[in-house]
């Protein structure tokens, strides 16, 4: 069963929760599950594995697998709009690993860094490659003038008329090292979260293509994307790199036309926070209809393209 696939089935298997469990604010199917504390404050939860093999190599220096790791579930709060509290590092390391300690020493160096302290975690041993699991918890940002304005955002709020943003440029993540080095879009993220203008986010971690077309699938629209308008990184060699390399851990948003229209694409800066300039617009949504279902396309100058089959599927 591809990876798809699977998340489907468990979305399906937990649709019902917000029902059933009134705490539950939104089930699996985003970037983080979202609960309701007794105080009200929401709290967003989020797990990343990390696997020897498929997100790094061998010869990876521990500094930087135990900072992709930390960063990586990280980048899935930032997509939400929200501030880290603390992680949970779970580890298999294999038989004999003679770097525990210089791993562990580093996972608590980086969740410092990225004022999500580890708090807690497991280890297991095994006849297997080096596996870390990071789950990483967070909840509305600090107390602010503006904190009335926020909330978390999701991939399912994206409207017909809006126009797609990213936060960086794509492409080249693998080649160029930025996979392991890339810095997770917290004060973007928080900075759209107040934003009226802004109605869905998500970050990019398995490719342009397929993740807009979760955010299709998601906020049960069309969204049409152009490959001449997408920013490519240094390294990056053309558009279908950019659209399916993945890795690349920037938030895509859809907003409002008024926020090109009215902010030059910035997202206006809040009570501790700087404006964000976002690159686009890159692309469309478009409202669904009997003959067009929720769909991602990527229009080129060879004609149009499933986005969809565009990046990872694990």
């Amino acid at each position: 069963m591809r990876e798809s696939e699977l998340l489907s089935h468990i979305a399906s298997l937990a649709a019902n929760q917000p029902l059933r469990f009134p705490h539950v604010l939104l089930p699996p199917g985003d970037d983080c599950a979202i609960l309701r504390s007794p105080s009200a404050d929401p709290i967003l939860l989020t797990v990343d594995n990390l696997v020897e093999g498929r997100h790094f190599t061998p010869d990876t220096p521990i500094d930087l697998i135990a900072r992709k790791a930390i960063a990586r579930s990280i980048s899935d709060i930032a997509a939400m709009g929200a501030r880290p509290l603390a992680a949970l590092a779970a580890a298999v390391l294999p038989t004999d690993y003679p770097h525990a300690r210089q791993l562990a020493d580093a996972l608590h160096r980086w969740g410092d860094f990225f004022n999500c302290p580890v708090v807690g975690g497991d280890l297991s041993s095994a006849s297997s490659p080096l596996i870390l699991s990071i789950t990483a918890v967070a909840t509305r940002p600090l107390p602010s003038p503006d904190s009335t304005a926020w909330r978390p955002l999701t991939r399912a709020g994206a409207r017909p008329g809006d126009e797609l943003f990213l936060t960086g440029p794509l492409g080249a993540s693998l080649i160029s090292g930025r996979h392991l080095r890339f810095t997770p879009r917290i004060a973007e993220g928080i900075a759209a979260a107040h934003s009226p203008l802004v109605h869905a986010m998500m970050d990019i971690s398995d490719g342009l293509g397929r993740d807009a077309a979760r955010m299709a699938e998601a906020s049960r629209v069309r969204i049409h994307l152009h490959a001449d308008r997408l920013p490519l990184a240094t390294e990056c060699r053309s558009w279908l790199d950019a659209a399916r390399d993945g890795e690349d851990y920037e938030l895509l948003i859809a907003a409002d036309p008024a926020l090109r229209a009215h902010h030059h694409a910035v997202i206006p800066a809040i009570a501790g926070l700087p404006p964000v300039p976002l690159i686009g617009p890159i692309g469309l949504v478009a409202a669904t209809d009997d003959h067009h279902p929720p769909e991602c396309t990527i229009f080129t100058p060879d004609g149009p393209h499933d986005a969809a089959s565009l990046g990872w599927d694990h």
